[in-house]
């Protein structure tokens, strides 16, 4: 899974699944464009991902979460609930505004 966080005043963390990195997929009036730099950012494993999760959780974070993978370990972390989970062509999203 690919992490970045976007320090500003209210740090946003964007993760996605390393394999959607350059997609473009719509539905409708809407999109997931993966094809720009908002998403790139390192890669860490699952566990390393929901430590990560939980650590910005409690830093008050928002989060912007791509893909299965991305989506589970989220789910994992506690950060979201499955009614919080949209998809577009089959790829599960969620936004987390705490």
């Amino acid at each position: 899974m690919l992490v970045k966080i976007i320090r500003s005043q209210r740090d946003l963390v964007a993760i996605c699944d390393s394999e959607l990195i350059g997609k473009r997929v719509e539905e409708g009036k809407f999109q997931l464009d993966l094809t720009g730099s908002f998403f790139r950012g390192d890669e860490f494993s699952r566990e390393e991902t929901i430590g990560i999760m939980k650590r910005m959780v409690r830093e008050d974070a928002t989060f912007n979460i791509v893909g299965k993978d991305s989506v589970d370990a989220a789910l994992e972390a506690g950060i979201i609930v499955e009614e919080g989970i949209a998809e577009i062509q089959g790829i599960p999203f969620a936004l987390v505004l705490i």
